[in-house]
């Protein structure tokens, strides 16, 4: 038999109630740790005579009283502990607390010291990642190199933001596995050695082949196009309320440079030979037009419903439409539509914000003074090509990763076997509802503990609970969930508007009985793999292992999880423009 350490009781009613642990044994972003190993090490260092270690804040937090006259050298415990057993922090105490019995730790009446974050050795390294941490997570205050990078509000979108600032800081090629398993400085640098996998970085194309071909997603949304002959689907609105004097002119002029900005929002769809191509047609004629209409309040949601479903089409129009919805002299409403084809959920957050920018200078009489951005989508497009290679060459990336999720995906059931209230319609309607549920937040500050402390993402964590539930509703135990994944795998995308979101397959296994944590480590372990592997098209995925393809379902997939973020939500209004 193994003794796991841990103590519990039966209570008179039958229930097992844990109580915590026989020995020193914690766990620590998702390893086990002994502290009483750890405060032996420390205890032997020379000018130390009395150590102990606890674990505070979900860091390891070292104390010890030091010889008189004597200056332990503390770094040379890394020579003798792996890198997740190492002290985040060190305080030196004149003198341990007496115990309050003769059996009893001191550990508890340890004092809880503010303890300052480590700061950056003197290797320029460790300095780079701590400014990337702060610049990725929005936080100006000093990061120590033994902070936690999910602790700090990190999640899996801004560990792939990260990823990419190292790569193009540092040139290293830094899977987000590697992320969620040293999330600290410390630990991240010790990965940095020149020999990760680099790919190349995405720059501007110059010069441009005549025919620029659509990126994969693109291609998708096209051929769909032309199957549903204009359908509203694949239509994103975005309607902005504006109270007070509006400048009409100068939201026509604002509109004009957004555009010209962002050569995606005039881009057509031409033929040749039976292939799409991207034409971006010259500023001197992508000129919109703003369409303005007055209505009541009463009025207002049917047209707004009625202007969103009005078709593109996509080798004549631009994929953005503006229409300004006049309720009084003060107050308006401004409707803009932009096809997927050209943008993708991130992609409101830049079109508003240089919309706002664009009309407040406008109002002065001036051009927006933006800096011009590093590429263009047609640059990621052709970019995209490139990275992927040829997918019949071996080595190719394309190559590697349909060979994973061929392996990953194989033998998956056509459908997830759920008791539905009425029979899957043979073709889909597009009618759904929505439920909404108010979290409380104690409960999801517990769950990011949680997922901290097993070193995974809060999304992992929530795709884990749904894989859970879908088995107990009936669905088995090989649950595949789409999740969709910003795509935005180099820094210089990060304020471009374009179809840059692709899905992946997340496939649980819930068999055996799992506790919870079990569950998660799956999960987890099948969302860092599946991260590693998100280049390749979803599109391509489906072509490759060609399921068995109904009109009335989704292929591989028909429950999606998503965990929208502030990050890239739309925004709920346009200051700039009141």
């Amino acid at each position: 038999m193994y003794r796991t350490g841990d103590i519990a009781t039966w209570t008179a009613d039958g229930q097992l109630r844990y109580l915590g642990r026989a020995d020193d044994q914690v766990k620590i972003r998702g390893q086990r740790v002994e502290l009483g190993e750890i405060q032996t090490h420390l205890a032997e260092l020379p000018g130390i005579t009395q150590a102990a270690v606890l674990i505070r804040d979900d860091r390891l937090i070292a104390y010890y009283v030091a010889e008189a006259g004597s200056t332990p050298d503390l770094a040379t415990l890394r020579e003798h502990l792996p890198d997740h057993m190492v002290p985040s922090a060190y305080v030196e105490l004149e003198h341990f607390p007496s115990p309050r019995t003769a059996n009893s730790t001191a550990r508890p009446s340890l004092p809880r010291t503010s303890l300052p974050p480590r700061p950056p050795a003197t290797q320029p390294r460790e300095e780079l990642l701590c400014t990337l941490f702060g610049q990725v997570l929005g936080i100006d205050t000093a990061i120590g190199i033994d902070d936690n990078f999910f602790a700090l509000g990190g999640h899996s979108l801004l560990a792939t933001r990260l990823a990419s600032r190292i790569r193009t800081a540092l040139g290293a090629e830094l899977p987000l596995r590697t992320i969620f398993e040293a999330p600290t400085v410390a630990l991240l640098a010790q990965h940095i050695d020149g020999d990760t996998e680099h790919r190349s970085p995405l720059t501007a194309q110059n010069p441009r082949p005549d025919r620029i071909p659509l990126s994969h997603a693109q291609r998708r949304l096209w051929f769909l196009d032309k199957m549903e002959g204009g359908s509203p689907t694949y239509h994103m609105p975005l309607a902005v309320r504006l109270n007070g004097d509006l400048d009409t002119h100068a939201l026509q002029q604002a509109l004009t440079d957004v555009i010209h900005r962002h050569e995606t929002l005039r881009t057509v769809f031409e033929e040749h030979d039976g292939e799409p191509i991207q034409k971006v047609l010259p500023c001197t004629e992508a000129i919109p037009t703003l369409e303005r209409v007055s209505a009541s309040e009463e009025q207002l949601t049917d047209l707004l419903t009625s202007a969103a479903a009005q078709p593109f089409s996509l080798k004549a129009d631009m994929p953005l439409r503006a229409t300004l919805f006049t309720v009084s002299p003060a107050e308006h409403v401004l409707l803009l539509v932009v096809h997927h084809i050209a943008a993708d959920g991130w992609s409101l957050t830049p079109l508003a914000q240089d919309l706002s920018a664009a009309y407040r200078a406008r109002t002065q009489g001036e051009a927006p003074e933006w800096a011009p951005l590093p590429v263009q989508y047609a640059d990621y497009t052709l970019w995209q090509h490139e990275l992927l290679g040829d997918e019949h060459g071996p080595a190719s990336r394309a190559a590697r990763q349909l060979a994973y999720w061929r392996t990953e995906l194989a033998d998956l059931s056509d459908e997830l076997a759920l008791p539905y209230d009425s029979p899957r319609p043979r073709h889909p309607s597009h009618r759904g509802g929505s439920v909404a549920w108010e979290l409380p937040a104690a409960v999801r500050q517990k769950l990011e503990a949680l997922a901290r402390e097993s070193g995974a993402s809060l999304f992992l964590l929530v795709h884990a609970t749904l894989a859970g539930l879908l088995t107990r509703l009936g669905a088995g135990h090989d649950i595949p969930i789409g999740a969709p994944i910003a795509g935005r795998t180099d820094e210089a995308l990060h304020h471009q508007i374009g179809f840059f979101v692709n899905t992946l397959v997340l496939r649980t296994d819930t068999s055996g009985n799992p506790t919870f944590r079990t569950l998660l480590h799956r999960t987890r372990e099948v969302g860092l793999h599946a991260y590693s592997h998100q280049d390749i098209p979803f599109e391509r995925i489906v072509e490759e292992l060609n399921p068995v393809r109904s009109a009335g379902r989704h292929p591989l997939f028909q429950v999606m999880l998503n965990l929208e973020d502030d990050l890239a939500a739309p925004p709920s209004n346009c200051p700039a423009l009141r």
